[in-house]
């Protein structure tokens, strides 16, 4: 049976990840030679995306035979195997940042154009399943960009398992992709929900807090323990809402809703430079994009769906 549908951008990636076949290397040998294989090439961490065909169509994933790549890639590329999809083509990630610019010269020339994926999010060009499949395309290669040396002994790891880790040939170590988890949390307190504002946030915008998680805490401690660090806010239960993967670079957004003890709070003026508490009717208006002097997140962020289902009666 189906998960129901995860209402936040980069998740829902709908490929069939195939980690059984990761450490079958024949498998994966014939699968990068197979024509009908498909990679999605990253420059500088913005993958290739073609235009529009036709105006309000949105945009496509730049998918290209590996004959389009090869040339740009360069000498210990990185390559990532993401899964098959649903017409059983296996798909690939490479790194192709060793060209000097394939928007312009190339077999690659004119071909599209390489996005940051945040814009393409925040802007609706592509659609969420893509966007996902983007998401997992850009952390792993993000993650063997930042970890080509052992934590243990500083010798030069090596790729292995199709991408999903890397091993020291010196000490032997062995090391896996890493997410890291971030609590994001809107505590309640009756018909009333606390946001706060940092100093970079645009003029008006309030959103939910958020923190990462630290070792040997639970999710309810560290929701708990942020909101009480940012706005000296007691809560006495945590809900879970759903979760949001963000490649920027490796982090999983895990959304709660808190129960306040009160309505008491003091702002920390370090994470936070503002908060306020908002009825259940001045959030509504907000989301219709007629809020009061204040706006919320929009829907590309999880803060925006934490704010709806409370607004909702969740």
């Amino acid at each position: 049976m189906a998960l129901s549908p995860n209402p936040n951008i980069f998740a829902n990636n709908p490929i069939d990840r195939a980690g059984h076949l990761r450490g079958n290397p024949e498998w994966l040998a014939e699968k990068r030679k197979d024509p009908s294989s498909l990679f999605v090439p990253l420059w500088n961490l913005n993958p290739l995306v073609l235009p529009e065909e036709v105006p309000s169509q949105g945009k496509d994933v730049g998918w290209v035979p590996a004959a389009a790549v090869e040339p740009l890639a360069g000498p210990g590329a990185i390559e990532v195997f993401l899964g098959i999809n649903r017409r059983g083509k296996a798909l690939f990630a490479i790194d192709i940042s060793a060209a000097r610019n394939p928007e312009a010269e190339g077999p690659l020339k004119g071909f599209g154009a390489f996005e940051e994926i945040r814009g393409l999010a925040m802007k609706g060009e592509i659609t969420a399943s893509e966007l996902a499949i983007l998401a997992q395309a850009k952390a792993m290669i993000d993650w063997h960009l930042r970890h080509g040396f052992c934590s243990a002994c500083g010798a030069k790891t090596e790729l292995a398992e199709a991408g999903y880790k890397r091993t020291c040939p010196s000490c032997h170590a062995e090391h896996f992709p890493r997410t890291d988890p971030v609590v994001i949390m809107m505590a309640t307190h009756g018909d009333k929900a606390f946001l706060g504002r940092q100093k970079i946030f645009p003029k008006g915008m309030y959103s939910a807090l958020a923190g990462f998680m630290e070792p040997g805490e639970s999710i309810e401690e560290a929701v708990a323990r942020e909101l009480d660090e940012e706005a000296k806010i007691a809560v006495k239960s945590v809900r879970y809402h759903s979760t949001q993967p963000w490649p920027f670079p490796s982090s999983l957004m895990i959304g709660c809703i808190a129960e306040a003890e009160s309505e008491d709070f003091e702002i920390d003026g370090v994470e936070l430079s503002g908060g306020k508490w908002f009825t259940r009717d001045e959030l509504a208006a907000a989301l219709r994009g007629e809020g009061q002097g204040f706006f919320v997140p929009p829907p590309f962020a999880i803060a925006h769906h934490l704010v709806k289902a409370f607004v909702e009666g969740w």
